[in-house]
């Protein structure tokens, strides 16, 4: 198995509550309290190296909320670089429902980055040691949106594959200026936006992945597409 590396530009502490009922106002007491380090990076090196495989973390971390991102990083065993930076990293909490069985997810942006920040980062893929790199999530405000291309053309120059899953402004730049990623992975949403248009199958959205790859921008294409009641009504060309 290849070693790895992962990079996560804008990571969360992943905090999960249950309740009984949500109610608006009101003081509610939670169960099952769980807290973990987040961020496509991180969870990609957390499940890899659960499979048996080397992976090292770089992601970016500031403020107090830094360190504890820190800690919980060091409780999952996993070799990791951290770039400080001034803000504070981000928090994301979700809480389930018991009564409906409904979750809400809350999400924030997270920090602004200096360019001298992002530099920082960039200019440590030069020096990182990988097969692989996985560049997963979102990008900070600060970042450019081509800050991934710039990733790739580092890490071209060193023969190191790159494995890019991100969306919006830093997916299309990442590939249009990138080219050669070796695996892209955007959901079916995602590569509709990418396409311009809405992609209502099976075959549209084949044909979409494979345009992708006889442009130069990525050697293979996974698209993520709903869940399978969804993927049933896809194959027959309906919403």
């Amino acid at each position: 198995m290849k070693n790895i590396a992962t990079l996560t530009m804008n990571p969360t502490i992943d905090v999960a509550y249950e309740v009984d009922q949500m109610v608006h106002t009101h003081k509610m007491r939670t169960v099952a309290e769980h807290y973990c380090p987040g961020g496509g990076g991180i969870n990609v090196a957390r499940v890899f190296v659960r499979l048996g495989g080397n992976a090292r973390c770089i992601y970016l971390a500031g403020g107090a909320t830094g360190d504890a991102f820190d800690g919980l990083v060091d409780l999952h065993q996993l070799v990791h670089s951290r770039i400080r930076i001034a803000g504070h990293t981000r928090i994301a909490t979700s809480a389930l429902e018991h009564e409906t069985a409904k979750e809400y997810r809350f999400t924030p942006q997270g920090p602004t980055v200096s360019e001298a920040e992002w530099r920082t980062c960039l200019d440590l893929m030069d020096d990182v040691n990988c097969d692989i790199m996985v560049a997963s999530g979102s990008l900070p405000r600060g970042v450019p949106a081509n800050f991934y291309a710039l990733v790739a053309a580092r890490l071209r120059r060193r023969g190191i594959g790159i494995v890019l899953d991100t969306s919006g402004p830093a997916l299309r730049a990442g590939l249009a200026e990138a080219g050669g990623v070796l695996l892209v992975k955007p959901s079916q949403g995602e590569l509709a936006q990418l396409a311009g248009r809405e992609l209502l199958s099976t075959e549209a959205i084949a044909e979409e992945a494979m345009a992708i790859v006889a442009r130069g921008e990525a050697n293979l294409v996974a698209v993520r597409l709903p869940r399978p009641t969804t993927r049933r009504a896809l194959s027959t060309g309906a919403e």
